[in-house]
């Protein structure tokens, strides 16, 4: 395995509010981005999610945790994804910005 993605995403919504509104947008972003991967588990406990994804017929895990002022993202990648992952860090973090902005 290689080293882990990490991306840390700050906000200023609240531990709540961020949580509701990750748990809305993943559901979003499961649906825009089904031709790129398939989540395979998802299982929140209060303000953590562990979660498994597959992509190119690779399967990753991770987490994230929500605290008060940022989103803390942490997925292990099979060797495969690692080669990508510079390129979709960007993506993970706009999109999970987009899902914690102020509306």
């Amino acid at each position: 395995m290689s080293k882990p993605l990490v991306v840390s995403i700050p906000h200023h919504l609240g531990k709540d509010e961020a949580v509701r509104r990750l748990k809305s947008g993943l559901g979003s972003a499961r649906t825009h981005f089904a031709h790129l991967f398939a989540v395979q588990e998802e299982i929140w406990t209060g303000d953590h999610l562990a979660f498994r994804v597959s992509a190119l017929g690779q399967v990753a895990s991770g987490t994230i945790d929500v605290s008060d002022d940022r989103v803390n993202l942490q997925v292990v990648l099979p060797w495969l994804l690692a080669k990508v992952a510079e390129a979709i860090q960007p993506l993970i973090r706009r999109e999970g910005t987009q899902m914690l902005e102020k509306k």
